[in-house]
């Protein structure tokens, strides 16, 4: 049997997963509630940027298995559904929003034909695929659920999606992985491992794999902390023990920290689901990760500081970067965008430059000027902050940026550029968990 499949939220992990779906051959319905982006996505653009994915996305709209609409009745003929939507922190608690999450499969519900699966891939507390499993013996007593947690790194969604490193399902019965495995046949053929998993142990995965993500970068960022009191090198230690193979070198690299729209929000909403289910101290560990993800930012504040003055009032800053990180235009709790915010409200003059996030960012916060161009942005600069490591800044050339700023001095917040070449071009180099 040929399945048509159905994505429910078109933002980021919906339009990939649609896209992504379709290009396995499947023909796609992917339905939103906001027609202005329904309209742009059907004209084959994206409302972000994700390398690879615009193209991806006007190629399945010319082969004709992919759409977009908003009318849930289209999706009555699908065999499966995607729930894609997004789960974000609730204001005032460090809980997660499952507003569109159940109001998708409340809205979804009445249009479920009989046998027909409905597959959640959004990050979740976990308990909610059971709650939600309830609801539907209720409303859809015809249809079944299952759960298929996402892996995306933003940068690199096209890959994780159709040569993902596992693909883990939670389903209740042999009938609902045996839909996804034909799903997911193309990807399966590549060797790819296949991991079934009751529901509560399905939900916990995202949460527990971005746990430990935050847990590695934050220890790195602390042993940066204890370099600089020490007078060590934290690069050097990140390399000592990542040759260590129970270590690993990966997110070994100290800097200004985690952001984004998923790592910080999904360790708060862990910590919050630990507490109902009265595993409070199981997670207290995330506050100290959280807190120091935080105090990096700071510290980079302090550096700033030491270098220039305790009143920044009328010292020029540039900032190169304002994306969470490099191949993305996603400014949510950027550790960047808010470096420069805070310098911002302390004083300072403050231009940002970024390649892909500058229309993100100015959104998000207007007040802050901004430059298309790098020379433009570090035009008579008091200090320069490099705090998103993307390809354009590590190619840089100090000797020429040295005639445009007013001050050479540079803090490289994420360990990327080239120390010596820097200090050879007659800078004064600052990074984090190193000497300067």
């Amino acid at each position: 049997m040929e399945l048509l499949l159905s994505v429910i939220g078109t933002g980021y992990l919906g339009a990939t997963h649609a896209a992504c779906m379709s290009s396995l051959g499947f023909t796609v319905i992917a339905v939103d509630s906001d027609a202005s982006k329904i309209e742009q996505l059907s004209r084959g653009e994206l409302p972000f940027y994700e390398p690879g994915l615009e193209e991806l996305l006007q190629q399945e709209l010319a082969s004709g298995r992919l759409s977009f609409t908003t009318n849930f009745s289209e999706l009555k003929d699908a065999d499966v559904h995607f729930i894609c939507v997004g789960t974000p922190q609730k204001e005032n608690s460090l809980a997660a929003d499952l507003t569109y999450v159940e109001g998708a499969i409340a809205t979804l519900a009445p249009h479920l034909k009989s046998g027909s699966l409905v597959v959640g891939k959004s990050t979740v507390p976990v308990g909610t695929a059971q709650k939600l499993t309830a609801i539907l013996a209720t409303t859809a007593p015809q249809s079944d659920l299952a759960w298929n947690p996402e892996f995306l790194r933003e940068g690199f969604a096209i890959e994780d999606t159709l040569r993902p490193n596992r693909l883990v399902i939670g389903v209740t019965n042999d009938r609902a992985e045996a839909i996804l495995k034909q799903v997911y046949a193309p990807i399966l053929e590549l060797g790819t491992p296949w991991i079934r998993a009751d529901l509560p142990t399905s939900e916990l995965v995202k949460v527990a794999a971005n746990s430990f993500l935050a847990t590695k970068i934050s220890f790195i960022n602390a042993m940066a902390e204890i370099c600089e009191a020490a007078g060590g090198d934290v690069t050097v230690l990140a390399q000592a023990i990542g040759y260590d193979p129970r270590i690993g070198n990966k997110f070994l690299q100290a800097g200004i920290g985690f952001g984004g729209g998923c790592l910080p929000k999904d360790i708060r909403a862990f910590m919050a689901r630990a507490e109902e289910l009265g595993a409070k101290q199981a997670l207290e560990f995330l506050r100290e990760i959280d807190a120091i993800n935080l105090r990096a930012r700071a510290r980079v504040i302090d550096v700033v500081r030491s270098n220039l003055s305790e009143d920044l009032v009328g010292y020029k800053i540039a900032v190169l970067g304002a994306a969470f990180k490099p191949e993305s235009d996603d400014v949510r709790d950027s550790p960047a965008l808010d470096i420069a915010a805070q310098l911002h409200a302390a004083g300072a003059q403050v231009t940002v430059h970024d390649p892909k996030a500058i229309h993100a960012a100015r959104k998000r916060f207007p007040l802050l000027s901004f430059a298309e161009e790098i020379a433009t942005c570090v035009i008579d600069a008091d200090m320069v902050l490099h705090l998103t490591e993307w390809r354009e800044y590590r190619e840089i050339d100090p000797v020429h940026l040295k005639t445009l700023v007013k001050n050479p001095i540079i803090l490289d917040g994420r360990n990327a550029l080239n120390r010596e070449m820097w200090l050879s071009a007659g800078w004064k180099f600052h990074a984090l968990g190193r000497k300067s």
